[in-house]
């Protein structure tokens, strides 16, 4: 049996691509190793598996989604508390409640609390991968609250 070897040019158009299967019922979804696997690379001409982040690369669409999370919005201490009680674990909620109620009035890191806010929100209108981006505000404004305001 002879070893898979693909040309060097196509070996680099590959790389550093995460490549997937189709998802099956349960939204679960196998990787694809088109650089090592045969299969994989047939795979892959047969348009069976996609880049994960093609579609996404984008500067437009990645302009278009950041002023979607980027929007204004200010809600009520309460209404922070229910999202927040939604979004994270019990062992986590009172730290993000904490670090989003500086956020707010924080100058550089309210727009993390913009972006915790709309992505709440567009997780609630059934947007399901916008949960990971509200706790990746809670990690940004965290980070933006030890930054002195002169600093960029």
């Amino acid at each position: 049996m002879q070893k898979f070897r693909l040309p060097r040019k196509i070996k680099k158009k590959l790389k550093g691509k995460l490549w997937l299967y189709p998802a099956d019922e349960k939204g679960h979804s196998l990787m694809a190793w088109p650089r090592e696997l045969q299969a994989d690379y047939t795979a892959i001409k047969q348009g069976l598996v996609r880049n994960l982040m093609d579609g996404r690369n984008t500067k437009a669409k990645r302009k278009e989604e950041r002023k979607k999370l980027d929007k204004e919005i200010i809600v009520t201490d309460e209404e922070l508390t229910i999202f927040v009680a939604e979004i994270f674990a019990e062992e986590y909620r009172e730290s993000s409640y904490d670090i989003l109620i500086r956020a707010k009035t924080h100058p550089n890191a309210i727009v993390a609390y913009y972006n915790f806010i709309n992505a709440y929100k567009l997780n609630k209108q059934g947007e399901e991968s916008y949960s990971n981006i509200c706790c990746l505000a809670v990690d940004e404004a965290k980070d933006l609250l030890k930054k002195k305001r002169g600093q960029n």
